[in-house]
C-alpha cells in the first residue's frame, strides 16, 4: 500500500485521521487557508503558493521549505494527532498539498472565509492517489 492509498483509506474511514486532520489544521488557523498562505509568502515561498492557486501548472515544494514555512511547533500538534514525526508528516504534505491548495481555490482565488471544504479536499486527494497509481 502507498502512501496515498493510506492516506485514501484514512480519509474513508473518517474520525482522527490525516484528511480530518488537515482540514482542522488549517481551518483553525488564524485566516484558515489565506493565514497558511501568508505564511509562505513570509518564508519567501509566496511564488510556489500562488502557482497552486493560480490556474497553469503547480510548482513542487520540497519538504525544508514547508517545515520552514509553517514551522514545527506549529506542526507538531498536527503531527501528534495523526501519530507521525514531524519530518514524516511534512513529507506526505509536500506530496499534497500544492494538489489540495490548487483544488480548494478552482477559480484562483483563495475562499473568503479561507477554509477548507472537505468536498474539495477529497477531490483533490482522490485525484492525487489516481496520479501515483491508487484506489484503480
Amino acid at each position: 500500500m502507498s502512501i496515498l492509498d493510506g492516506l485514501g483509506a484514512q480519509g474513508a474511514a473518517g474520525g482522527s485521521n490525516l484528511v480530518d486532520a488537515a482540514i482542522g489544521f488549517v481551518n483553525s488557523q488564524p485566516g484558515g487557508l489565506n493565514g497558511i498562505v501568508q505564511k509562505f509568502n513570509d518564508a519567501g515561498a509566496g511564488s510556489i503558493v500562488s502557482s497552486w492557486i493560480g490556474k497553469g501548472s503547480n510548482l513542487p515544494i520540497d519538504p525544508a521549505t514547508l517545515l520552514m514555512a509553517l514551522g514545527k511547533p506549529l506542526l507538531e500538534p498536527l503531527a501528534a494527532k495523526v501519530g507521525m514525526p514531524v519530518e514524516q508528516l511534512v513529507s506526505i504534505l509536500a506530496m499534497v498539498l500544492p494538489g489540495v491548495v490548487d483544488r480548494a481555490t478552482p477559480d484562483g482565488t483563495l475562499p473568503e472565509d479561507g477554509k477548507l471544504k472537505p468536498d474539495n479536499v477529497l477531490s483533490a486527494l482522490g485525484g492525487l492517489m489516481g496520479m501515483f497509481g491508487g484506489n484503480k
